[in-house]
C-alpha cells in the first residue's frame, strides 16, 4: 500500500493473529448474520420473560406487548401483567443492553490498544467503580450506588491514562500497563474496605455487586443506559474506519491521516463513559467483552462496521441466557451473573484461541 509516496507493509495487529489485509466477509454474509442475530434477541427476550416460577407463555408476552401498543387486551391477570412489565421485562432488556455495551466496548478497545485481551475492565475501571461502589454501600446509601460506581470508573480511567502519559506516552503497551496498576490497587482498596468495615447486610450486598448481578433493575435504570448506548454507540459506530486503520498499527493509521492519540483518547473515554454507566447498575461482569469480539471476527471478519453491531448483538443475546440461568437454576436462590459469565465465557475463550492457533 503506497500512502504520501511511501510504501507500507500492512501488518494485522487486531489479534487474529493473521498477516496482509483483515479479511473481511461480504456484505450478504453479514446481512444474514445480523438478521439471525436480530432474530434472536427478539425470541430471546420473548422467552426469558417466561422462565420463572409464574406459568407465563410466549403467546401471553407477546399479547401483553401488543395489547400495551393498543392492541387486543390479553385477559392476563393484574399479577401477571406486573411480572411481566415490573419485574422481568426490566431485567431482561437491562441485560440485553448491558451485554450489547460491554462486547461493544471490548472491540472498540481491541482495536485502539492493539491488544487481543482487551476488555473493558483493562484499563481499571471495574476496579475503579467497585471503590465507587463499596463506598455508598458501607454509608448505607444505595440510591447514590449508580453515581459512585460511575464516578468510581471515570477517576479509573483517568488515573490510567495520566499515568501511561507519564511513563512516556499513551502507546498501547504503557496503557495497559498503567491499566493493570490502577486495576490492583482499586482492587487492594476494595479489599481494604471490605475487611474494615463490610459486615451483615452491607457484605452481602457489595458481595452480589462485585461478583455481578441484574437483580433489582428498574425501568429507569433501561432508560438511563439505553440513552447512554445510543449516544456513544452511534458515533463509535460512525468511526469504523478509523478502527480499521488501528489493525495496522499506528505509523500506518497515521500516514492514512488519522489523529492516532487523539482518536485513541476519545475512543477510550467513550468506552469509560459507556462501561461506568453499564457496570453501575449491573456490577462487574466479565468475559463478555473479550469474548463476544473475538466470536464475531470468526463469523463476519474483522472489518470494525460489521464487527461493532454483530458484537453488540451478540453480546445482547448471551448476557440475556446467562442472567437467566442465573436467576432461575438454583431458584429461589439466584447466582450472581458474573460467575455464569465466567462459566461460559472460560471454555469458550479458550475454543477460540485453539482455533487461532489451528488457522495460523
Amino acid at each position: 500500500m503506497i500512502v504520501n509516496g511511501t510504501r507500507l507493509r500492512l501488518v494485522n495487529r487486531a489479534g487474529t493473529g493473521r498477516i496482509g489485509r483483515p479479511p473481511v466477509r461480504g456484505p450478504a454474509v453479514a446481512a444474514v448474520v445480523g438478521c439471525l442475530l436480530v432474530g434472536a434477541l427478539i425470541v430471546s427476550v420473548c422467552t426469558a420473560v417466561t422462565l420463572g416460577p409464574a406459568d407465563i407463555t410466549v403467546a401471553d408476552v407477546a399479547a401483553s406487548i401488543l395489547s400495551r401498543a393498543g392492541f387486543a387486551d390479553p385477559g392476563l391477570t393484574m399479577i401477571e401483567e406486573g411480572i411481566i412489565w415490573d419485574l422481568r421485562m426490566p431485567r431482561v432488556l437491562a441485560a440485553a443492553l448491558v451485554g450489547a455495551g460491554l462486547a461493544l466496548c471490548g472491540a472498540v478497545m481491541q482495536a485502539t490498544t492493539r491488544n487481543p485481551l482487551a476488555d473493558p475492565y483493562l484499563l481499571g475501571l471495574s476496579s475503579g467503580a467497585s471503590v465507587g461502589a463499596v463506598v455508598v454501600l458501607l454509608i448505607g446509601v444505595q440510591t447514590l450506588l449508580p453515581v459512585a460506581a460511575f464516578i468510581g470508573a471515570m477517576v479509573a480511567l483517568l488515573a490510567t491514562l495520566g499515568l501511561a502519559q507519564l511513563a512516556g506516552g499513551l502507546t498501547p503497551a504503557r496503557t495497559i500497563l498503567a491499566g493493570v496498576a490502577v486495576s490492583s490497587l482499586g482492587g487492594a482498596l476494595t479489599s481494604l474496605l471490605i475487611f474494615w468495615h463490610a459486615q451483615g447486610d452491607s457484605y452481602r450486598d457489595i458481595l452480589s455487586w462485585l461478583m455481578g448481578s441484574l437483580s433489582g433493575v428498574g425501568w429507569s435504570q433501561v432508560a438511563m443506559a439505553a440513552v447512554v448506548l445510543v449516544v456513544v454507540g452511534a458515533p463509535i459506530a460512525a468511526s469504523a474506519r478509523l478502527l480499521d486503520a488501528f489493525a495496522f498499527g499506528d505509523a500506518a493509521a497515521q500516514a492514512l491521516g488519522v489523529r492516532v492519540s487523539t482518536v485513541r483518547w476519545l475512543m477510550l473515554a467513550a468506552t469509560a463513559v459507556l462501561t461506568g454507566v453499564l457496570v453501575s447498575m449491573s456490577g462487574a461482569i466479565g468475559f463478555i467483552g473479550l469474548v463476544l469480539p473475538h466470536a464475531a471476527r470468526l463469523v463476519v471478519g474483522t472489518g470494525y462496521r460489521t464487527l461493532l453491531p454483530v458484537s453488540a448483538l451478540g453480546g445482547a443475546v448471551l448476557l440475556i441466557w446467562a442472567d437467566t440461568a442465573a436467576r432461575t437454576a438454583f431458584d429461589p436462590r439466584e447466582l450472581p451473573v458474573g460467575i455464569v459469565t465466567a462459566v461460559i465465557g472460560a471454555p469458550i475463550f479458550a475454543l477460540l484461541l485453539a482455533g487461532r492457533r489451528e488457522n495460523r
